[in-house]
């Protein structure tokens, strides 16, 4: 199983971090090991400025290579919400000196993924709108109607590189609004205004 996620594909997000619109998804991998979906987010010793990024996730239900967007709904048909966890001090400094974002992007524990449900449960359009509150308070709203890149053109796009495979996930992109996080916060994400999981920042 792996872990593929697109950066940048809201453009307000990209704006708040002072990024260029990118014309293409950009993409980067979490390994196994980033994955956690029950208990609570353990604070790394090596970062002072983690940042939460809520987004949807996709997972793969069948294996493919350069798959045509028109097909591509085919490949997927369960959704959840996930944190990308960034150590935003180490990703500044990395950006700085042009090296990869690893230590930053796919530490252990970096990639939280709330429980799928079938997409077919969700609104036809697939205008999905997601929230993402901190401590009670609004912090990040997104609709995936605004997304830069669409499910089935990530999904194209990926497996022109990388084979997909059952059970793979893809983190589709943060919209603007992501921020800090510390110990004792707590993290709730909603799903179409449905509750869908809560967090603790330890």
């Amino acid at each position: 199983m792996k872990i593929l996620c697109v950066g940048r594909n809201y453009v307000a997000h990209a704006k708040e971090l002072g990024n260029e619109i990118p014309t293409e998804p950009v993409l980067f991998m979490k390994p196994g090991t980033s994955l956690f979906v029950e208990g609570s987010f353990q604070y790394p010793s090596f970062s002072e400025e983690i940042h939460y990024e809520l987004e949807l996730v996709l997972k793969i239900c069948k294996t493919g290579k350069n798959i045509l967007a028109a097909s591509a709904h085919e490949f997927y048909n369960e959704i959840a919400l996930g944190i990308d966890f960034t150590a935003r001090d180490l990703q500044t400094e990395l950006k700085k000196n042009g090296l990869p974002w690893e230590k930053a992007k796919s530490f252990d524990g970096s990639a939280f993924v709330s429980s799928f449900i079938p997409l077919e449960s969700l609104h036809p359009s697939r205008n999905i709108h997601f929230e993402l509150l901190k401590n009670g308070n609004l912090v990040q709203m997104g609709n995936s109607g605004d997304m830069l890149f669409s499910f089935d053109e990530i999904v194209s796009f990926a497996s022109k590189y990388f084979t997909l495979e059952k059970g793979d996930l893809i983190f589709t992109g943060t919209p603007e609004g992501v921020g800090a996080c510390y110990a004792h916060d707590v993290l709730c994400g909603k799903l179409e205004n449905e509750k869908i999981f809560e967090l603790i920042i330890e």
